[in-house]
């Protein structure tokens, strides 16, 4: 007779889940509410296109999976995962900038992870919740700032940027005494924060009086219906003091469609001084921040216009060495 074989234990596998009937509703819930946001924009248009669908139908995305893949297991898990709807509802619902989603998510994420600690610590009634106890004042403090005027930090700022030409004064003077040439910028944070970009300008000379005119990159909010809007900052010159050996020009924003929504631009100063063989250009960038809470977006924006001066001490030290050559 043969022998017979041991037949190995099967493992059992585990059963496929199915969503939650809570889950699934949201997740119905949402694709609905998205339809109808989708079938007004293309009533409105008269057309489906792209921009319809990468403005609407990302988030709708990005929500779906959320709702219907995620498995948080902890309260900062939950915390995380409805954050992450939230952000994606926003941008359609209330019709809020892609930059002030961008720039806004680390904070807002950050904010509902400590809250989620935080209740979880005291909820234990432990060590730690005696330590998580301390951050409630804080918490509170921190959502106060802005309301009436209260601030950590001082609302007007500066940023500066400089650079070594490889050219005289007079071709740095004829640089800025020109539209330059505008081309993308090196910085990391600029690339990758969809920041208007400035792409022409209108205008020439550096005495008194006279204007300037940039030209950015065109803007779409992510509101429903919301259409392409251009983008401009018109500058006048305030201040003028040009030499052989150097000189300083002050530019005044008197108009500004670009950045308003994130900061109040005031005024631009170009600063260059003959050294060794060449020249120093420094960029100087006068802003009032407008958003809160300061210790967040007040290094943030303080950063971002440090790169913006030293973009612009860039760009008008190629246009005055290509002009020198």
């Amino acid at each position: 007779m043969a022998e017979s074989r041991e037949s190995e234990p099967s493992v059992p596998e585990e059963p496929h889940r199915p969503p939650s009937p809570a889950r699934a509703r949201l997740a119905l819930l949402l694709l609905a509410l998205f339809a109808l946001l989708l079938l007004l924009r293309v009533s409105h248009w008269g057309r489906l296109d792209q921009t319809a669908l990468f403005y609407v139908g990302l988030p709708a995305v990005i929500a779906l999976l959320v709702v219907c893949t995620a498995r948080p297991r902890t309260a900062v898990g939950v915390a995380m995962a409805v954050t992450t709807v939230l952000l994606a509802l926003s941008g359609p619902l209330l019709g809020e900038g892609l930059v002030c989603l961008v720039i806004a998510a680390p904070l807002i994420y950050g904010v509902a992870a400590l809250v989620a600690w935080v209740c979880v610590a005291i909820r234990r009634d432990g060590p730690a919740a005696r330590h998580a106890l301390f951050a409630v004042p804080l918490l509170f403090g921190l959502t106060l700032e802005g309301v009436g005027g209260v601030g950590l930090l001082p609302a007007d700022d500066r940023g500066e940027g400089e650079v070594l030409v490889a050219a005289a004064p007079d071709a740095v003077a004829a640089a800025l005494a020109a539209p330059p040439d505008y081309g993308s910028p090196d910085a990391l944070l600029l690339r990758a924060v969809p920041f208007p970009e400035p792409v022409g300008a209108e205008g020439a000379g550096l005495a008194v009086g006279d204007t300037r005119t940039v030209t950015f990159t065109r803007a779409r909010s992510l509101g429903i219906g919301a259409e392409w809007v251009d983008q401009h900052m018109e500058l006048v010159v305030v201040e003028s003091d040009v030499r052989s050996d150097g000189g300083r020009v002050v530019f005044e924003v008197t108009e500004d469609t670009a950045f308003a929504r994130w900061m109040d631009m005031r005024r631009a100063e170009a600063v260059w001084t003959a050294e060794g063989d060449g020249t120093r250009l420094s960029w100087a960038i006068d802003f009032e921040r407008t958003y809160e809470p300061s210790w967040y977006f007040g290094p943030l924006q303080s950063y971002a216009t440090d790169l913006a001066a030293t973009y612009l001490a860039d760009t008008f030290a190629a246009s005055a060495t290509e002009g020198g050559r």
